[in-house]
């Protein structure tokens, strides 16, 4: 049992208790006080553009009597032919010009006035830029890396070169690049020797790989691949056209056209996640046969 003296000593503690209880320091959590200060906000990176608007420098603007096309000018990969491209244009000398020569799974020829496969402008002819140099500043996406090489994407042409690790190697820092022979991919035409091209170029309908690295490549088809293949085709193994031959009625740099009139083009960004979700669902769909010209960039056309 408990005796009277034990329930006074009982009482007087638990009365102590309770006092010390009421002089404790109230916390802000009990009595609804501000919240605690939040974290610090964590730094992100914006997402890069989906989409890369094509310079209107380096637009060509081919009007034929087939529809338009237009070419994306590729000045880093061949500046000596691009600057041909745009002497041309911007003298009149395509225009009314003939697609002479056509050949169905491969290639449309132009740029002759003659229009017989002979003709050429009254300017020099063009040492042959048949490959590039790259270096770690030039934008290029991959899409395989095959042994000793990559290949991908330089803007919206396709290209291979040596790989990174290279640029440790040579005296200038640069590897070397060169364009490839897909469908909408812009060459110049040229004789026997390397530095005859002048003033005819062929648009590709095909893929046609023999051709990389003996004929320049200056631009790559952004739009109107659809007309390039719908051009009349020509007769016999060499592909002439005899009769009533496609033209180009005009072609025009786009930077000269007023800007109301001015078509626009944006490429899908080759540094965008939807550029390498395409990539890998259409590596899954081709499987061993994938090539990089099964990857068709979209495009966003205005006027």
């Amino acid at each position: 049992m408990i005796g009277a003296g034990e329930d006074r000593m009982k009482t007087m503690i638990g009365l102590a208790a309770f006092l010390s209880l009421l002089a404790a320091p109230v916390m802000a959590q009990d009595v609804g006080g501000p919240p605690p200060p939040p974290a610090p906000a964590v730094e992100t990176t914006a997402a890069a553009p989906e989409w890369r608007a094509v310079p209107a420098e380096n637009l060509l603007v081919i009007d034929t009597t087939r529809g338009r096309i237009l070419v994306e000018l590729t000045p880093e990969v061949a500046p000596l032919h691009v600057e041909r491209i745009k002497l041309l244009a911007r003298r009149g000398f395509y225009d009314n010009v003939p697609w002479h020569r056509v050949i169905d799974w491969f290639m449309a020829q132009t740029g002759d006035p003659l229009g017989n496969g002979e003709g050429q402008s009254p300017y020099p002819d063009l040492k042959g830029e048949f490959t590039f140099r790259r270096d770690a500043a030039m934008p290029f996406a991959p899409v395989a890396e095959p042994a000793g090489a990559r290949v991908g994407f330089f803007h919206s042409l396709p290209v291979q070169t040596q790989p990174d690790a290279a640029f440790a190697l040579t005296g200038d820092g640069k590897v070397h690049g060169w364009g490839l022979y897909c469908p909408g991919v812009a060459g110049m035409a040229r004789d026997e020797g390397n530095d005859t091209a002048n003033s005819q170029f062929f648009l590709m309908r095909q893929a046609y790989p023999a051709l990389d690295k003996r004929y320049t490549i200056w631009g790559m088809t952004v739009s109107g691949l659809d007309i390039v293949r719908s051009l009349r085709v020509g007769e016999g193994d060499n592909g002439m056209v005899t009769a009533e031959p496609d033209r180009m009625t005009r072609v025009r740099i786009a930077a000269d056209i007023a800007e109301a009139e001015r078509p626009g083009v944006r490429v899908l960004a080759t540094d965008s996640p939807r550029f390498r979700t395409m990539v890998d669902e259409t590596r899954a769909s081709r499987g061993a046969d994938f090539s990089v010209c099964d990857v068709t960039l979209p495009v966003q056309v205005t006027n």
